[in-house]
């Protein structure tokens, strides 16, 4: 588990040029550059951009003028699909993070709450703690936090969350539990990336790569340009990992393993 940042640095997003369109794990930006993304918007686009089925389920809903934060039976199906992955828990649902801040301070939970990635550690209540964030694969979802029962009387009830919103984030839920329960857990074999880990400043978690050590804002920057210059976005802020990519070309994962050795 990591602790959760509530405002993390986006500055250094700004040295990027202008995304004209993503898709699974590229940016393409003006003047015909590809990056493979190693952000993936803070791990909330892990299946990629634009996973199967995902855009549709919100096509559909907004097709139906189903806009407003009213009623619905998405929401069971939302919260059937997060029982899923976390068994015999409650969850609360917000609007934005704001609305989320101001649940758990009321809540008396003023100190950061971790984060759970998915395909780094399996959701088991035994030792989950009491309170916790997921990072989950729906750009457009609602805030989410994911209780011991015995917290429930401590929260308000969820927010209504627009269908429109609720439906595509069923869908990626439901294409990441395909792969959760899939043969290798969903964690791709990157061979090059591995050899290279041990005499690197980089650590591997599953699919995340972490600084070993803190490292300062200046010895960053360089090293967020230097990946950009490579052909590669990763975090602009430090304490967000790096998320390797379902799928990579022998040419980017060469790539990236001269970057993480840091021989380029």
């Amino acid at each position: 588990m990591k602790k959760n940042m509530v405002f993390p640095d986006r500055e250094f997003l700004r040295f990027l040029p202008r995304v004209i369109r993503a898709r699974d794990f590229h940016l393409y930006l003006e003047g015909g550059i590809r990056l493979v993304d190693l952000w993936l918007q803070g791990g909330n686009a892990v299946l990629g951009h634009k996973p199967p089925l995902v855009l549709k389920e919100m096509k559909n809903a907004a097709e139906r003028g189903l806009y407003s934060p009213l009623p619905h039976p998405m929401e069971g199906r939302f919260l059937k699909a997060l029982t899923v992955i976390f068994p015999e828990r409650a969850f609360r649902l917000y609007l934005d993070s704001g609305t989320l801040s101001r649940a758990l301070e009321a809540a008396g939970f003023s100190d950061e709450v971790p984060l759970w990635r998915p395909f780094l550690e399996p959701a088991k209540p035994d030792y989950m703690p009491p309170v916790l964030m997921p990072i989950l694969p729906y750009p457009l979802g609602p805030e989410l936090l994911v209780l011991d029962k015995n917290l429930e009387g401590s929260f308000h009830e969820s927010d209504l969350i627009p269908p429109v919103i609720l439906a595509p984030a069923t869908r990626a839920l439901y294409n990441m539990i395909v792969l959760m329960k899939a043969p290798g857990n969903g964690r791709p074999r990157f061979k090059k990336i591995e050899k290279v880990l041990k005499n690197s400043p980089w650590q591997r978690q599953g699919i995340y790569l972490s600084l070993k050590e803190d490292i300062d804002r200046t010895h960053y920057k360089a090293l967020f340009l230097r990946f950009l210059e490579g052909g590669f976005l990763i975090p602009s802020d430090p304490r967000e990992p790096i998320i390797l990519p379902m799928t990579m070309s022998d040419g980017e994962e060469s790539k990236l393993s001269l970057l993480i050795s840091g021989k380029v």
